[in-house]
C-alpha cells in the first residue's frame, strides 16, 4: 500500500543503509542527525518498512509523550506509550488503575507478536515484571467449539487477577450467568462473551460495556492477565521465606519496642500472612524484591528477538538514572526510617547496567544531536542523517505562499498537516486564491510526486525537511502559530441513564404516585392460589406494607432527593401525601407559568440582530489551541444562531469546570464586538473576575479589542478610566463582580451580558440584573450540571445548551484511598513540589485548620504553605488566593472552597484529609480541581489511622476508587450534583418541592403542567390492570443479582410496542441465554397493558376460559369497533354496552397469544389502521 509520509525515505541513502544494517544484525547503530521533530517520523518509517517491534527509550516522559502523539497522527493503531509504574512504599486501600492497564496492554500486545512501536520513559523500563514466559502460560486462549469447564475457566481468571463481579463494568472484571461468561481483558477496547452450549464453546462476541448488548462475533480470543506481577504456587513459599528472613535481619538491628520495629513487624507479618492464605495483596510493589529472580524480568523480554531498540540521547538517559537514583533513594531512607519498607526494598527497580545488557542483546540505535563518543554503546555502523526543523509563518498566508513556491521550484515533495479537516479545507482555499496549485488529500494513501503539495488533516508538534531527498513535512503549528490539539474521541458514555432505576437498593426509599414515600425491601415471589408472581415490597409508615405487582412497575420511582436528606416515610392511605403531591403541583403551574410569560414576553421583544460571521472570527476561532468537542461546537452555532436573531438571546448554558464553556462565551462575545456592540461579563468572585480577564487579554491580543476589569483589584483612577471607557465606549469588552451592577455605570451600546453562575448572585443583583436584560442578549454560564431529563422538559420555554463531553487530552487523575500517613504525605508534596506543581491540602475544619498548616511545616520544611477558609474576611482571602495563583505558595491548606469553580491549572496533587466525612458529589468535585493539563495529577484520599470505617463512609470510600474509569460512584456523584444543579436552576422554593415528593415525579408533573400550558393536546394515560392466571416472574437461575433483575423488569414494563418487544427479546437473550417461559409471560403482559391503556381499557380480568375487557367509558368503542370484532370473533365475544362497558372475550388453548391479538386489533382501531 502506498504510503505518502513515508515512501520518499526510501531514497535516503543514509535510510537505506540502516535498514540493511538492522536487517544484518549488525548492533549498535549510531546514528546523528535525526531531530526532536522527525524521530516520531523516522521510527514509523522504520516499523512499515521492516515490520518489526520497535522499543523507543527516551530521557523524558514529556518527550516520550510528543513523539508518541506524533506516530499516532500517522497510525494509531501501531503506536502504545508505556507509562512508569508509581512504586509505593505504603499500604494503600485502592488505587486507581488506568496506568495499571495501559501498561498492560503493551505488555500483552507485544507478547502476541504484534508489530508496534513501544515508547517509554526510561523509569519504566527499569520497573521489574514478571517473566514472559510465566505471563504467557497464565494467558487463556480459547477457541469457537473448544470445551470448557466452567469451575476450572473461573479458577484461571481469578489466577489471572481478574475480580468476579455479578455485571462487567471496568477492566478487569469477569461475571458468569449460566453458560454466559463475560470478561473484560485490558488489552481490549471492548469486554467478551463467550456462550456454552453444554460444555461446549457456541460463540465468542464482544459487547458493549454501557448497553450490555453484543456487538461482533469473533472466532477466537485471547486472554492476556491483568496483573504485571503475581503470585504462583510454585514460588509463593520461596516469596514468604525471603521476607521472614529480611523482616528478622532488619528488626535485629532495631531496639524492641522501638516505633520502627513496631511498624515493620506489624505490617511485614500481615503481608506474611496474606501471602500463606493465598489472599488479594493491594500492593504487589510490596513483595517485588523477595520473588525469586529467574522469575521476573522488565519490558526488554517481551520484545521479539529480532525487535529494534532505538535510544534517544543515551548520555541524557544516564544522567536521568542518577537522577532517579537519587530520588528514589531520598524516598526509600525516608520509608526505612519509618519502618515502612525493609533493606531488600532497595532493589525494588533493575538497575541500568542490567537493563543495558539486555539492550545489547538486541539490535539497537543511538540516536544523538552530535556525534560523540559513547563508550557504553560502542558503535558497529555510524550513520549521519542532515534533517532541519521547519520555520514558523506566523499565520502570514503569503509568505506561506512564497516560501511554497520556493519549495517547488526546487522540486520538493510537500505534505501540509492542518489539524482538522475544516481548517484544511479552508487553508486550500487560501492559498489557491493567492494562486498556488495545491490539493486537499483525506489521507496519506497515495504516492507524491516531486513538486506536489498535499494538505492533508492531522498534527504533529513539528515540521521538518530532509533537504537531500527534497521532501518537507509542514505542521499547523508553523502556519497558524497555534498548535490545535487533535483530541482522540473517546466513545462517549451515554448519559440518558443519569438518573435511573437499575440502582435500586435494599432499604432505599421509593415514591409510589398514589401512596406516597416508602421503604424498598426488595423482591417477593408470591404465589396466589396456584399462581406464583413476583411483587416489589414496600414498607411504609406503622408497619405497613404494600405489595406491587411486577406490571405496575411504572408507578413507583426510585427517590432521589438532594444530597442525603432522608425523606419523610408516609402512611398508607392518610391525606397528607395527596396534599404534599398538591401543594408541589401548584408550586409547578405557577412556575412553569412565570416561564412562559417570561419566554412570551421576549419573543415579541425587538432586539438586535447580529450580522453574519466575519473573516476576522474565524482566525480568532481558529487560534483556539485546542480541537473543540462535539457539543462545543453544537453550542457555538445554538449562541450564534440567536444573536443572529431579531429577538434578543437569552440561553443558559451548563457544563462542567474546564469543559470549555469560556471559550463558547468568548467567540460570542468576539462576534458581538465585530457588530461595534459592548459585552459585559458578570461574575461572583473577584479571583474569577481577575481569571477571566487574563484568559481574555490572552485570547484576544492579536486584535483591536479594548478589554478592562472592574473590581476590588483595581484602584480608584483605574476604576474611574474604565467607568468613563464604558460610557464613551471605548471598551469593548468588561470582566466585573457586582461592581458591575452600581449604579454609576452606565453603557454606551450594551450587546451581550454573559454571566457566570448567576444562583450565587443575591435577591438584590439578581433584580438589578433583570433591568439590564431587558432587550440586550444574555448569556448565563453555569457549571452544575442539570439532568437531561429536566433540559428536555424545559424545552420550548427555557434554551439551553449542555456541553456534556470533556476536552481531550486529559489524563484520568491517578486516585489512592489510603489511611493518613505523614512519610507518604511528605512523600506526595515533595515530589509535585520537584516538578514545579502546586499541592491542594483539604481539611475540612476551620477551628483547626492553622494547627494542621503548622504540622505539615513541619512535615515538609520545604514547602511555602498558605491558608484559605471561607471564615476569612473576603480580601484575606483574596490575598491568599491571588498569591497562590501567581506561585508564590505551593501548598495550599483549605477548605472545601476549592471545589467552587477556581480553575489553577498547575495544583495537580490533591491531599483530603478524612475524606470519608464528604459527600460523594462534593468529593468528585473536588477531584475534579485536579488534573487539568496534560500532566499526571495525584488524588489521595485520606482517612485516620486504626479509625474504624463507618459501613457508609467504607462505601463511599470505595466508590470513589470507583469513580477514576467508570461504575457507581460517578453515577451516584453526577445524580446528587444534577439534583442540585435542577434546584439552583429553578430556585430554591422548587428545589423544596423536589425533595418532597422526589425527583421523578417532579419532572412528570412539570411535563405534564408545561403541555398543559402549551395548549397541547395531553391525554391522562389510563393505567391498565391486568389480572390473568399465568405465571409471571424472573427464576433466579435465570438472572441471579437482584440488581440486574430489576433493571429487566424495568425493561419489560416499559414495553410500548412490538418493536420494543423484540428488542428486548434479543437483549435477553444475548445478555442471559435462552428466555424462560415465565418471563415471556410477563413480557407478553406488559405489552398486553400498554396497548390496553392506548385503548383505554382499565382492567383486563380472568375468570376459567372468559377474559373481561373493561373500559374506562363508552366513547372509546364505537359501532365500527363492535361490528368489526363480532365479525372477526363470531360467537367468541359478547359485548355489555353498560355505564361500565365491557367485552367478554372466550380464549382457546393459549391464553396470552389470543389475548395480545385481540387487544393489538383493539388498539390498531383506535389508530384508525382497520377503519372498516
Amino acid at each position: 500500500m502506498q504510503n505518502m509520509f513515508i515512501d520518499p525515505l526510501k531514497n535516503l541513502a543514509s535510510y537505506d543503509k540502516l535498514i540493511e544494517d538492522i536487517d544484518k544484525r549488525i548492533s549498535p547503530i549510531s546514528t546523528h542527525g535525526i531531530i526532536d521533530e522527525n524521530i516520531g517520523h523516522m521510527v514509523y518509517g522504520l516499523n512499515q518498512h521492516m515490520n518489526k517491534q520497535i522499543l523507543i527509550i527516551t530521557y523524558d516522559e514529556g518527550k516520550a509523550k510528543k513523539i508518541y502523539e506524533d506516530i499516532k497522527n500517522f497510525d494509531e493503531n501501531i503506536v502504545e506509550l508505556f507509562p512508569t509504574k508509581e512504586i509505593l512504599f505504603y499500604k494503600v486501600d485502592a488505587i486507581s488503575s488506568e496506568m495499571g492497564n495501559q501498561r498492560l496492554k503493551v505488555i500483552s500486545r507485544l507478547i502476541q507478536g504484534e508489530s508496534i512501536i513501544v515508547i517509554a520513559h526510561i523509569e519504566s523500563i527499569l520497573n521489574k515484571l514478571i517473566d514472559p514466559t510465566l505471563f504467557k502460560e497464565q494467558a487463556i486462549k480459547i477457541n469457537l467449539g473448544d470445551k470448557v469447564e466452567l469451575d476450572e475457566l473461573a479458577k484461571k481468571l481469578i489466577s489471572c487477577g481478574y475480580e468476579r463481579e455479578s455485571m462487567v463494568e471496568g477492566v478487569g472484571q469477569f461475571s458468569i450467568r449460566g453458560g454466559i461468561i463475560d470478561f473484560f481483558p485490558s488489552d481490549s477496547e471492548n469486554p467478551y462473551r463467550i456462550e456454552l452450549f453444554d460444555d461446549e464453546v457456541d460463540s465468542i462476541r464482544t459487547f458493549n460495556i454501557e448497553t450490555q448488548r453484543s456487538l461482533e462475533i469473533i472466532e477466537s480470543l485471547y486472554i492476556s492477565p491483568v496483573k504485571e506481577i503475581f503470585v504462583l504456587e510454585n514460588f509463593r513459599y520461596d516469596i514468604i521465606k525471603n521476607m521472614e528472613k529480611d523482616l528478622k535481619r532488619c528488626t535485629k538491628k532495631l531496639e524492641e519496642g522501638s516505633k520502627t520495629r513496631e511498624n515493620m513487624e506489624e505490617k511485614f507479618s500481615e503481608y506474611i500472612m496474606e501471602l500463606r492464605e493465598n489472599l488479594h495483596i493491594s500492593n504487589t510493589d510490596m513483595i517485588i524484591p523477595y520473588i525469586p529472580k529467574e522469575y521476573l524480568s522488565n519490558i526488554l523480554s517481551y520484545l521479539k528477538d529480532d525487535s529494534v531498540v532505538f535510544i534517544d540521547e543515551p548520555k541524557r538517559i544516564e544522567e536521568r538514572v542518577k537522577s532517579i537514583k537519587n530520588q528514589f533513594l531520598l524516598k526509600y531512607s525516608d520509608a526505612l526510617e519509618g519502618g515502612e519498607v525493609l533493606s531488600s526494598h532497595g532493589e525494588i527497580n533493575y538497575d541500568y547496567v542490567d537493563v543495558i545488557n539486555a539492550i545489547k542483546r538486541k539490535v539497537c540505535i543511538t540516536n544523538t544531536a552530535l556525534l560523540k563518543h559513547d563508550p557504553v554503546f560502542n558503535p558497529k555502523s555510524i550513520l549521519t542523517f542532515s534533517s532541519k526543523s521547519m520555520q514558523p509563518y506566523h499565520n502570514n498566508m503569503d509568505f506561506l505562499k512564497e516560501e511554497l513556491e520556493h519549495y517547488k521550484y526546487r522540486g520538493y515533495k510537500v505534505i501540509i498537516l492542518s489539524g482538522t479537516e475544516e481548517r484544511g479545507k479552508r487553508l486550500q482555499e487560501s492559498l489557491m486564491d493567492l494562486g498556488l496549485v495545491c490539493s486537499y488529500v483525506k489521507d496519506g494513501n497515495r504516492d507524491i510526486k516531486s513538486s506536489q503539495i498535499f494538505i492533508t488533516p492531522g498534527s504533529i508538534t513539528g515540521g521538518f525537511e530532509y533537504s537531500s531527498i527534497k521532501f518537507a513535512i509542514i505542521s499547523e503549528k508553523e502556519i497558524f502559530g497555534s498548535f490545535k490539539e487533535k483530541g482522540k474521541k473517546i466513545k462517549r458514555k451515554l448519559k440518558e441513564n443519569a438518573i435511573n432505576f437499575s440502582d435500586l437498593n435494599i432499604g432505599d426509599f421509593v415514591v409510589h404516585e398514589n401512596h406516597g414515600i416508602g421503604q424498598y425491601n426488595g423482591i417477593e415471589q408470591l404465589d396466589i392460589q396456584g399462581v406464583k408472581k413476583d411483587y416489589l415490597t414496600i414498607s411504609y409508615r406503622g408497619n405497613d406494607k404494600l405489595y406491587v405487582p411486577i406490571d405496575q412497575m411504572n408507578l413507583i420511582q426510585k427517590y432521589i432527593g438532594a444530597d442525603s436528606v432522608k425523606p419523610k416515610i408516609n402512611r398508607l392511605s392518610s391525606p397528607e401525601w395527596s396534599r404534599t403531591k398538591q401543594r408541589a403541583k401548584k408550586a409547578v403551574e405557577d412556575m412553569a407559568k412565570d416561564l412562559l410569560e417570561l419566554y412570551a414576553k421576549r419573543e415579541s421583544l425587538e432586539g438586535f440582530s447580529f450580522s453574519k460571521d466575519t473573516i476576522w472570527q474565524s482566525q480568532f476561532e481558529d487560534l483556539f489551541p485546542y480541537e473543540e468537542t462535539d457539543a462545543q461546537i453544537k453550542t457555538i452555532e445554538e449562541i450564534k444562531k440567536d444573536m443572529e436573531n431579531k429577538k434578543p438571546m437569552d440561553r443558559l448554558l451548563c457544563g462542567d469546570v474546564g469543559y470549555g464553556k469560556t471559550e463558547v462565551a468568548l467567540r460570542a462575545a468576539f462576534k458581538a464586538i465585530m457588530d461595534g456592540k459592548q459585552v459585559a461579563l458578570l461574575v461572583p468572585t473577584t479571583i474569577l473576575a481577575q481569571q477571566h480577564y487574563n484568559t481574555i487579554v490572552e485570547r484576544f491580543s492579536s486584535f483591536p479589542i479594548t478589554a478592562a476589569m472592574l473590581s476590588r483589584f483595581r484602584t480608584a483612577g483605574e476604576q474611574k478610566n474604565t467607568i468613563d471607557g464604558i460610557r464613551k465606549g471605548t471598551v469593548d469588552i468588561v470582566v466585573g463582580t457586582h461592581r458591575l451592577l452600581s449604579k454609576d455605570i452606565i453603557f454606551k451600546d450594551l450587546g451581550l451580558l454573559i454571566v457566570d453562575e448567576e444562583q450565587r448572585f443575591g435577591v438584590k443583583h439578581k433584580e438589578t440584573l433583570k433591568k439590564l436584560k431587558e432587550n440586550v442578549d444574555v448569556l448565563t454560564l453555569t457549571a452544575t450540571p442539570i439532568p437531561r431529563t429536566l433540559h428536555m422538559s424545559l424545552i420550548g420555554i427555557r434554551d439551553m445548551s449542555v456541553i456534556d463531553e470533556p476536552p481531550e487530552e486529559r489524563y484520568p487523575v491517578q486516585t489512592y484511598v489510603v489511611e493518613f500517613n505523614e512519610k507518604m504525605i511528605r512523600e506526595a508534596i515533595l515530589k509535585e513540589i520537584g516538578r514545579g506543581g502546586q499541592v491542594y491540602f483539604v481539611y475540612n475544619r476551620v477551628e483547626t485548620i492553622d494547627k494542621m498548616a503548622l504540622k505539615l511545616k513541619e512535615l515538609v520544611p520545604e514547602a511555602d504553605i498558605a491558608v484559605g477558609h471561607g471564615q476569612m474576611s473576603e480580601r484575606e482571602l483574596e490575598k491568599v488566593m491571588m498569591g497562590f495563583i501567581a506561585n508564590e505558595y505551593n501548598v495550599l491548606v483549605c477548605t472545601t472552597i476549592i471545589e467552587t469553580g477556581l480553575d489553577i491549572p498547575n495544583v495537580n496533587t490533591m491531599v483530603i484529609y478524612n475524606a470519608d466525612k464528604m459527600g460523594l458529589s462534593q468529593l468528585y468535585q473536588l477531584r475534579g480541581r485536579v488534573g487539568r493539563t496534560n500532566r499526571v495529577a495525584y488524588a489521595y484520599f485520606t482517612y485516620e489511622k486504626n479509625k474504624v470505617l463507618t459501613e457508609v463512609a467504607e462505601k463511599r470510600l470505595r466508590a470513589i476508587k470507583d469513580f477514576t474509569e467508570f461504575g457507581s460512584g460517578f453515577k451516584i456523584a453526577m445524580r446528587d450534583l444534577e439534583i442540585r444543579g435542577a434546584g439552583n436552576l429553578l430556585g430554591m422554593e422548587q428545589h423544596g418541592h423536589i425533595e418532597a415528593i422526589g425527583y421523578d415525579l417532579y419532572v412528570k408533573f412539570l411535563n405534564e403542567t408545561i403541555k398543559k400550558l402549551k395548549g397541547e393536546s395531553f391525554e391522562e394515560t389510563i393505567d391498565t390492570t391486568i389480572d390473568l392466571n399465568v405465571d409471571g416472574y424472573i427464576p433466579s437461575k435465570y438472572i441471579e443479582d437482584e440488581e440486574q433483575k430489576i433493571e429487566v423488569y424495568k425493561k419489560i414494563a416499559a414495553i410500548k410496542d412490538i418493536d420494543d418487544y423484540r428488542e428486548l427479546v434479543d437483549e435477553l437473550i444475548d445478555r442471559f441465554g435462552d428466555i424462560p417461559k415465565e418471563v415471556e409471560n410477563l413480557m407478553d403482559i406488559s405489552y398486553i397493558k400498554n396497548n390496553g391503556s392506548h385503548s383505554h381499557i382499565n382492567n383486563i380480568v380472568q375468570s376459567k376460559d372468559i377474559v373481561v375487557l373493561e373500559f374506562s367509558s363508552i366513547d372509546y368503542i364505537s359501532p365500527d369497533l363492535v361490528y368489526y370484532l363480532s365479525k372477526e370473533y363470531k360467537r367468541r365475544i359478547s359485548f355489555d354496552l353498560s355505564n361500565t362497558p365491557s367485552f367478554k372475550y372466550k380464549f382457546g388453548n393459549d391464553l396470552l397469544p389470543s389475548l395480545k391479538e385481540l387487544v393489538e386489533k383493539i388498539s390498531g382501531f383506535h389508530k384508525g389502521e382497520n377503519n372498516v
